[in-house]
């Protein structure tokens, strides 16, 4: 139905309710006039007369009582639809569509969505974590998390941290194994690779030499598509890896985890968060949109400082020798 008709039928309705043309148009904020020829436009359109008026008064005809009838119970419902979209912009409650990756990517989303809930109890959260999803392949999301390149032109992103890949093994994998010295040692290694989850391809380790970023593909001694799983085979000492920051820092804190080859850490990669629209944003994305901007940009917890790594380095060494 064509929006000019949903408004002449809107302007009958009210001049009904209220007794008066000029009080509906008040009510919509349209001029006497324009309220007047809405009504009588609407009635040319049907074919029938729907009121009696006069300057004083306003009566509805037999047709004009029909057709209130049965207009009234589509006319509150679209009030209703029209009032809900109004609120759900300006409310913080209802339905929060997020999607992002699977690797490793719940520690970091679950302590954000557990405040965000807290302040703000009727939201009901719809995740879906996929290593498969690509920038902005799902319809009706409201929020959405990547770790790669910055997301394309068609949604905004903003990058939060840098995600480090960090080549790192357990204590005791190196006390088998040794410490690789250089990349051209890594071939007598145990390695372990990530097969992509949507191609299916083993990935090869990124690495920055001589301020170049490479690549290179290893002999693995394990591959997988799931990194929490190459987390725990490096943590059991199976195997060496290159970690994300994301999921390696806090081992890496704690001394199970000890991180070797530092000239060669990679940051070529960010975690964003990115979103479709700048305008027309309801309140609850842009209030979680927010959140995930104030807790995690260069957010501490994720970030090791190259002074960091390399005192974690040290204090490997140093329990490898004995000392």
């Amino acid at each position: 139905m064509p929006i000019n008709e949903l408004r002449a039928i809107a302007t009958f309705a009210k001049a009904v309710e209220l007794g008066s043309l000029r009080q509906a148009a008040l009510s919509q904020g349209v001029s006497p006039q324009a309220a007047s020829q809405a009504v009588a436009h609407l009635e040319q359109h049907l074919g029938v007369r729907l009121l009696h008026r006069t300057t004083r008064s306003l009566a509805l005809t037999e047709e004009g009582q029909r057709f209130l009838q049965d207009t009234q119970p589509a006319l509150a419902a679209l009030d209703r639809a029209l009032n809900l979209a109004r609120d759900s912009r300006e409310g913080i409650a209802g339905p929060l569509r997020i999607v992002g990756p699977k690797s490793c990517f719940a520690p970091v989303l679950m302590p954000l969505l557990d405040e965000f809930c807290r302040l703000h109890p009727g939201i009901v959260p719809d995740v879906r974590l996929d290593d498969g999803i690509g920038n902005w392949v799902l319809d009706r999301v409201d929020a959405g998390f990547r770790i790669g390149a910055s997301p394309d032109e068609s949604v905004i992103g903003r990058r939060l941290f840098p995600v480090q890949l960090i080549v790192c093994a357990a204590p005791q994998y190196l006390q088998r194994h040794g410490v690789p010295r250089s990349l051209d040692e890594l071939a007598a290694h145990r390695c372990s690779m990530f097969r992509h989850a949507a191609t299916d391809t083993v990935m090869p380790w990124y690495l920055p030499v001589d301020g170049e970023l490479t690549h290179r593909y290893l002999q693995p001694a394990l591959s997988t598509n799931d990194a929490e799983l190459e987390l725990h085979a490096v943590l059991a000492g199976q195997v060496l890896g290159q970690l994300s920051n994301i999921c390696a820092a806090a081992h890496i804190r704690a001394g199970r985890l000890v991180p070797v080859l530092l000239a060669h850490v990679s940051e070529h990669i960010g975690l964003h968060v990115y979103y479709g629209s700048r305008d027309a944003l309801p309140r609850r994305v842009r209030a979680f949109i927010d959140l995930a901007v104030q807790r995690l940009q260069d957010c501490p917890d994720y970030l090791l400082s190259m002074e960091e790594l390399e005192r974690a380095a040290a204090a490997g060494a140093a329990a490898l020798s004995g000392g």
